[in-house]
């Protein structure tokens, strides 16, 4: 005799994965592998991933994810599912923040139909810098916090947006580069999650990849419970190797520029080097409208995409 239960995997470790399941506020966690359907191509588990659970105690297994259950989005990076918001993490300085990375993330967020927000680190080392990038995406329309896990700048507020808005069933991710400090970060925010940290590489100013696999928490108990999960570092969002998205999506992801396509003087403006006389966006740019390096990335990702449809 069998029977199926309804699952989130929140932990996947060598072929096997931890899944919360849950009715009402009884929850279990139950660790077991998957069919082999199930571990390649469109279907390969992602952290995130509702599935079935099928227990049968008549057979070898026994106890096997079944089946997995429509996505609402699924990332390459982080390599998540049906995330509902996405806390994009960088620091002020140490390592100095590549701001296209991170435009390519809020772009591939907005996207996904996923709430890209803006927490920028180690404001202690250079807080006018932190307040300059505080302008610039504040400035663009996202939910953006200002924080330092040395002398606790920001963490009240940010905590506060996280219990607020990470509950219910949401499940939300810390993503960034290396040694930004999002571990560090999280542990500070929640402390029992006791996560590992590393330090900065003074050569090369980069962090150790002390998270090395995706990992959800719980926030809450019971049905209330949001998930979040702390994802790897990584240092290269590529959009010339991997298919995010194609290059008639991309100005639909940037919320800031968007707004002032239309008043370009040819419908098919490509906003990427007419002149401020020809090209709204370039207008609003000129006049403190639109982030110069916001429109720095537009530009940039949209020549990638461009060149890679010519050749494919």
């Amino acid at each position: 005799m069998s029977k199926e239960l309804k699952g989130k995997i929140v932990k996947g470790l060598g072929g096997l994965y931890e899944t919360r399941c849950a009715d009402g506020d009884d929850v279990t966690r139950i660790a077991c592998r998957a069919k082999g359907t199930l571990k390649r191509g469109d279907e390969k588990l992602l952290i995130g991933d509702n599935v079935l659970i099928t227990v049968d105690e008549d057979t070898p297994d026994g106890v096997v994810i079944s089946e997995l259950l429509p996505r609402k989005n699924a990332l390459i990076r982080p390599p998540m599912a049906n995330l509902d918001i996405l806390f994009l993490v960088f620091s002020a300085k140490k390592p100095c923040p590549q701001l296209e990375t991170v435009d390519k993330l809020t772009a591939i967020a907005e996207h996904n139909s996923i709430e890209p927000v803006i927490v920028i680190t180690k404001t202690d080392l250079d807080a006018a810098y932190a307040e300059e990038l505080y302008g610039v995406y504040s400035g663009a329309g996202f939910a953006t916090f200002v924080t330092s896990s040395f002398d606790s700048i920001g963490l009240a507020e940010l905590k506060a947006f996280v219990r607020e808005r990470v509950r219910g069933g949401v499940t939300a991710a810390f993503a960034g580069a290396s040694g930004v400090g999002k571990s560090t970060l999280l542990n500070a925010l929640f402390p029992e999650l006791a996560l590992a940290t590393g330090e900065i590489s003074r050569k090369i100013e980069r962090g150790k990849h002390t998270t090395r696999h995706v990992e959800i928490f719980e926030v809450g108990e019971g049905s209330s419970a949001g998930f979040l999960a702390d994802t790897p570092g990584f240092s290269l969002i590529d959009f010339e190797r991997f298919d995010f998205f194609e290059v008639e999506d991309l100005l639909p992801s940037f919320r800031d520029i968007l707004p002032h396509a239309s008043g370009c003087r040819y419908q098919d403006c490509a906003h990427v080097g007419e002149s401020k006389e020809e090209c709204a966006v370039a207008r609003a740019a000129d006049e403190g409208l639109i982030a110069t390096s916001r429109l720095e990335s537009y530009r940039s990702i949209y020549r990638v995409l461009k060149n890679k449809n010519k050749y494919e």
